[in-house]
């Protein structure tokens, strides 16, 4: 039995109010730069950081250590340190997922944040302040957005999937015609968030997702009733020694067991 099973609901509670007030103070940093020109850096090549990812990471940082100082920390703008893995309990943020859709002005980005155990989101929190979204969830209490629960879209005859064109394309033939394609969407953590919502039925993701990318996400999909899962059909481990994944699906019933197929025969 994994010590997750034994956590109360007011631990939850406690851990869920902690994130929802953190990532909405970071929210309102990071607006505080959003269309106002901020100065952008890149690492890795092509990947764009801006001052409000800084700015509002410290502030979680600064925020979240202080009020759980046994936590570990994994965050996207801050170095990586072995002494988390000694940790019970970790946060695992991204203080702008979506930083590309940011700096271009577009509004589908969020401040993702959330706690993990175990592997496992306990709780986790999107904070999409240029849209006046909230979305969070507790494990076993279900997911919201601004308070409304949420739930995955039953299937219907047309389905709206997104993700890379080359995935896509893999698709059976006879469910080609089903697809309606969403557009480019900046921020992973939110494209998934969307299916949680029922503006999506699904999506691809390529290789290379970080932890902080999709643990909030993760556990906001799988309490709306969708899953987020890897090639091999299993549920992702978050904040452990390896922290990036290979190619993901997020979705749920039948279209999802398609997409598996294309998946096990993916390269990457």
């Amino acid at each position: 039995m994994q010590a997750t099973d034994n956590i109360d609901n007011s631990d939850l509670k406690a851990e869920l109010d902690l994130l929802r007030a953190a990532a909405t103070e970071a929210g309102r940093i990071a607006m505080g730069f959003f269309r106002q020109s901020p100065e952008v850096w890149f690492k890795g090549g092509n990947s764009p950081v801006s001052e409000a990812d800084y700015a509002a990471d410290h502030y979680l940082r600064e925020t979240l250590t202080a009020a759980r100082p046994g936590y570990g920390w994994l965050s996207e703008e801050t170095a990586d340190h072995p002494d988390r893995l000694g940790a019970r309990r970790t946060f695992v943020v991204d203080p702008i997922d979506g930083t590309r859709g940011f700096v271009e002005g577009r509004t589908a980005w969020c401040v993702s944040v959330a706690v993990v155990e175990a592997g496992r989101s306990l709780a986790g929190v999107l904070e999409c302040p240029a849209r006046q979204e909230t979305f969070w969830a507790v494990k076993g209490g279900g997911a919201f957005l601004n308070g409304q629960p949420l739930k995955v879209r039953e299937a219907g005859e047309r389905m709206r999937i997104a993700g890379p064109k080359p995935m896509i394309d893999k698709m059976p033939v006879h469910w080609q015609g089903r697809l309606d394609r969403e557009t480019y969407i900046p921020s992973l953590a939110y494209r998934v968030a969307m299916i949680a919502n029922g503006v999506l039925d699904a999506t691809f993701v390529k290789p290379n997702a970080h932890d902080w990318d999709i643990a909030a996400a993760e556990l906001i999909l799988t309490e709306a009733g969708g899953k987020l899962l890897d090639r091999h059909g299993s549920r992702l481990a978050f904040a452990g020694s390896d922290i990036v994944h290979g190619a993901l699906m997020a979705g749920s019933g039948t279209l999802l067991d398609v997409m598996a197929g294309v998946l096990a025969s993916h390269d990457g």
